[in-house]
């Protein structure tokens, strides 16, 4: 089932999230004319690997990406209250590396050298085929995630899976993880608040269809907090739940 919600404070049109077990790749979409959104919106919404947020102007995305981590952004160009070129560079100016894509109807090449070189990835034409929107954003996903300005929020830490490193975002420490406890950290939090159970952790990052043996997982997850965890014994960033672990992002 996919529900809207809306947040108070915000231009926030509404959040569709796809229920799945799987990872979920973050959107935000920030697009004001109602129909090509809502179109969008429930196209992107078919599709499980997504969760999305939409906001209709400029403002509220610059708000939104402020606030919270985003795998990718779609950007309309004709925003009400300011040029969505100008809302991509301010943006980057944040120091937000996350992946643009803008939409829109200028199709000369000085609108495309203008998009580019505000800091956008890519540059999608209205009207556009819904299949090759998609693939140039499963395309951009697999390369910022492979690159090193790939970096995520995991409690106190900023994860950047490219190095297999977490950079404590006030100490600035630096702790480097194995190909398994980056492995392990990074699913969970693809997974997001979801509880991912072991088998699956197996599966994903073994690629065992059952366990190599009972204490194989256990061992990881016990070395990962020694590293992470302010108190080991009683975890708050990798916690056990019923069947399975998650992380906490924040």
């Amino acid at each position: 089932m996919i529900s809207p919600a809306t947040e108070a404070g915000r231009t926030l049109v509404g959040k569709w999230v796809a229920k799945t077990m799987g990872e979920t790749n973050r959107i935000l979409l920030v697009e004001d004319d109602p129909e090509m959104q809502k179109s969008l919106l429930d196209q992107l919404a078919l599709h499980e690997e997504f969760e999305i947020t939409a906001a209709n102007d400029g403002t509220s995305a610059l708000e939104i990406v402020g606030a919270e981590h985003f795998d990718m952004i779609l950007l309309d160009v004709g925003l009400p209250d300011m040029d969505g070129r100008d809302t991509c560079r301010l943006i980057r100016r944040k120091g937000i590396h996350t992946p643009v894509i803008m939409l829109t109807g200028l199709d000369s090449d000085a609108d495309i050298i203008l998009g580019l070189d505000a800091g956008a990835n890519d540059y999608v034409v209205k009207p556009f085929k819904m299949g090759i929107l998609l693939a140039r954003v499963r395309a951009h996903l697999r390369q910022h995630e492979a690159s090193e300005d790939a970096s995520f929020n995991l409690g106190p830490y900023s994860f950047r899976p490219s190095i297999r490193t977490l950079i404590h975002r006030e100490s600035k420490k630096e702790i480097l993880l194995s190909d398994k406890e980056c492995a392990i950290l990074r699913y969970l939090y693809r997974a997001g608040d979801k509880v991912v159970g072991c088998d699956t952790l197996y599966s994903e990052v073994w690629n065992h269809a059952a366990p190599l043996a009972t204490h194989t997982l256990q061992t990881h997850i016990y070395r990962l907090r020694q590293k992470i965890e302010p108190n080991p014994a009683d975890p708050s960033i990798l916690v056990s739940e019923a069947g399975g672990y998650r992380v906490k992002r924040q």
